[in-house]
């Protein structure tokens, strides 16, 4: 099967067992009848950096709410953001560890130098969920999206935009952080797609995905190859995207070659919308957090059922072989089907995204 068929068929035979009560009909350690842990409990939650839109504006509230949803209310989130510092990361993990919570979703920002916390917690008999990123150590499962396939993605948008002229093409890849996992797995699928297919003139890594330092890198780039020697941009993600699309226009372009992004940040949306940004990667903020948030419920409350429902696949880690985990599919998002993915899910509004600036180029592409 191609991945995304696989990605897809995955995910959506967990989530039909969810959502049928299969699962709830099967005898076992699992049934809801005998929890373990009763609904007073405490997710721990630990997001990388406030940088990355998602993970306050949606990450954090979802999940919120979603465990006090399956908690009748009585369940909470004990929740801290590193603000892009690991050291900052690993001392709310200690805090979280001290504080004896009932488990811990954490996204790593070092996804090596975090494994000791992981132990730590494992030794106060904490389950830990890897949220988003795969951390090391002796983590209990893995919730995130089909990484590579993300970077297959954008890496096809770029071949399908240049069309014909794709061989002899000049391309900037605009890599992520060389300490989160996610970023080679990006850049592996996005190589998939691009090798052989077009010219990779320069290769930059990203140091905590900074946009400052894309902009930087950008800039050496425009100054290696020329301005109008570059055909697109592979960008990681969404704020790198835009600080590439800046670093264009101050050399002076007037015409924006196509740039990638991820993550469906409101400002990317809205530059998909003019045009200045080719495309980004949808990946459901509502899925993601929603089964992370009932991944973590079940496995304190021992509903072994529910919880291997949504763990169909497995990962390996530099650690850990065989990881539980669940890969929510990918999307593609383009001008084409603004209105079948972000506002379709309800992410974002028409009034969100066709602000006054943007109101013509929506009227363009039909929305309203």
């Amino acid at each position: 099967m191609p991945r995304i068929a696989i990605a897809l068929a995955a995910s959506t035979s967990a989530l039909t067992l969810t959502a049928c009560g299969a699962i709830d009909s099967i005898g076992g350690s699992g049934s809801s009848a005998s929890p373990k842990k009763g609904d007073d409990i405490t997710v721990g939650l630990l997001l990388p950096d406030k940088d990355t839109a998602r993970f306050e504006s949606f990450d954090y509230p979802i999940i919120k709410k979603e465990v006090a949803s399956l908690t009748h209310g009585k369940g909470k989130v004990a929740y801290a953001n590193a603000g892009a510092n690991p050291a900052t990361q690993s001392r709310q993990f200690q805090r979280m560890v001290d504080q004896k919570v009932d488990i811990i979703l954490v996204d790593a920002l070092d996804a090596k130098a975090i494994a000791p916390d992981v132990q730590k917690a494992k030794d106060g008999g904490i389950p830990v969920i890897a949220y988003d990123r795969l951390a090391q150590g002796p983590i209990d499962a893995y919730v995130s999206h089909d990484n590579e396939l993300v970077g297959e993605v954008q890496g096809r948008a770029i071949i399908e935009a240049l069309g014909s002229k794709a061989a002899t093409s000049k391309i900037v890849m605009m890599n992520g952080d060389p300490v989160d996992p996610n970023t080679a797995k990006f850049k592996e699928g996005a190589l998939s797609e691009l090798q052989s297919k077009v010219h990779i003139a320069k290769e930059y890594d990203t140091d905590k995905w900074s946009p400052t330092v894309a902009k930087a890198n950008m800039k050496k780039a425009i100054q290696a190859i020329g301005l109008n020697n570059i055909a697109a941009v592979y960008s990681a993600n969404d704020g790198m995207a835009g600080a590439v699309i800046d670093g264009l226009k101050d050399a002076g372009a007037t015409t924006i070659p196509p740039v990638t992004g991820q993550d469906a940040n409101l400002d990317a949306v809205q530059r998909v919308v003019s045009g200045e940004q080719y495309m980004t990667v949808y990946k459901s903020f509502l899925d993601e957090a929603t089964r992370a948030a009932e991944m973590a419920v079940y496995k304190v409350q021992g509903r072994d059922i529910r919880f291997d429902a949504l763990t169909q696949d497995t990962v390996d880690s530099p650690t850990e072989k065989k990881i539980p985990a669940m890969l929510v599919p990918v999307v593609a998002l383009t001008r084409a089907n603004i209105k079948n993915t972000v506002i379709a899910d309800g992410v974002y509004s028409v009034k969100d995204i066709c602000t006054p600036k943007y109101e013509a180029a929506c009227t363009a592409i039909g929305l309203k």
